[in-house]
């Protein structure tokens, strides 16, 4: 289903701002790999095509804790520009449903995987069954578990027991450094090995980890804590795609307040020129 959005249905406006940058704080690390050659394209292309999701830390804090978008953030820093255009939301249901990647790790050979998993000082790495591995993880008892290429499965602990979110949040970023830069790693929602061997080949395992709760996700960025890079899924209802606002408005001299007039007059012209269309359904885009 398709919807031209009327210029009076506040509800399906998405909230879009002109932000500094030094208020956006990230939630996990960057793809370095990924964030030299978006800022090249960014350049060339002179448009911001869609915008960073962020949500208000909390009340007492100005800042914003971007939830959607870091590689776009740095890379739109590293080029010098002092704002920066984004999609506000409220980190909840239904605007933001906040769920879990799990790494494919691919290109790496086995047992170097696990001996460099198992030297992580802090952590007990131990072999299990699929079943006492869910069940672990659900209980926050595991920091992750693995699935191997050949079907065993690992599950990762602190030695020590009820470590507070900020230690098992820095042994989690700790096992997830050993492989991240070795290997080609992809993120997937997937535990099936037959549809991973498929896709990923040569693959060497499935790394599972934790649910998270948005209240988690904020307080460990209020403190300037970062998640592993590509572990939180966030889907976005309401997502404004495609937006190619002009690199030049956010690098122009002016006030924020007068770049911000200037949004709500580009944004009210989209609108009365019917240019902007809502899609409730899911969709597949190949341009990305």
């Amino acid at each position: 289903m398709s919807a031209e959005v009327h210029p009076y249905d506040s509800s399906l406006i998405p909230d879009l701002r002109i932000l500094p940058l030094d208020v956006l704080v990230e939630h996990e690390y960057n793809d370095d790999q990924r964030t030299l050659p978006l800022a090249k394209r960014l350049e060339a292309e002179g448009v911001l095509k869609n915008p960073p999701i962020v949500t208000p830390l909390d009340q007492e804090d100005s800042r914003f804790v971007v939830l959607d978008g870091a590689n776009r953030v740095t890379a739109l820093s590293m080029l010098g520009y002092p704002h920066i255009l984004v999609q506000v939301v409220a980190y909840e249901p239904p605007q933001v449903t906040l769920s879990t990647w799990h790494h494919v790790v691919s290109g790496l050979e086995p047992n170097a995987f696990i001996a460099a998993l198992t030297a992580v000082e802090g952590v007990d790495f131990f072999a299990t069954d699929l079943l006492q591995a869910r069940a672990g993880l659900a209980r926050r008892e595991f920091l992750m578990y693995v699935i191997g290429a050949d079907g065993w499965v690992f599950a990762a602990r602190p030695q020590q027991p009820q470590r507070s979110i900020h230690e098992q949040n820095r042994l989690l970023n700790a096992l997830v450094d050993t492989y991240r830069q070795r290997c080609r790693l992809h993120r997937a929602m997937t535990e099936s090995l037959d549809e991973a061997w498929r896709l990923y080949a040569p693959l060497t395992a499935i790394v599972i980890f934790p649910q998270y709760e948005p209240a988690e996700v904020l307080i460990l960025a209020r403190d300037g804590e970062l998640l592993p890079a590509g572990l939180t899924r966030h889907l976005i209802q309401g997502r404004a795609l495609r937006v190619n606002y002009p690199l030049s408005e956010l690098g122009a001299p002016d006030s924020l307040e007068e770049k911000n007039a200037r949004l709500r007059t580009w944004l009210r012209r989209k609108l009365t020129s019917k240019e902007v269309r809502f899609y409730g359904e899911a969709t597949f885009l190949f341009d990305e």
